[in-house]
């Protein structure tokens, strides 16, 4: 599998490209990063919660 950046938007928004050989491999690693993204999201907002107490 890989990953790679294409052309960059006007605007500065990346686009990037998952490619592999199964793609429902390249799924399944979409899922994991979202899961992981989500759950670095809900760690940021539990500290955030305890430097405001």
């Amino acid at each position: 599998m890989s990953f790679s950046f294409t052309d960059p938007k006007p605007n500065n928004d990346r686009s990037f490209s998952f490619t592999g050989l199964d793609p429902a491999d390249v799924d399944e690693r979409l899922q994991e990063v979202a899961e992981m993204a989500h759950e670095i999201l809900r760690l940021i907002a539990d500290v955030r919660r305890q430097i405001s107490n």
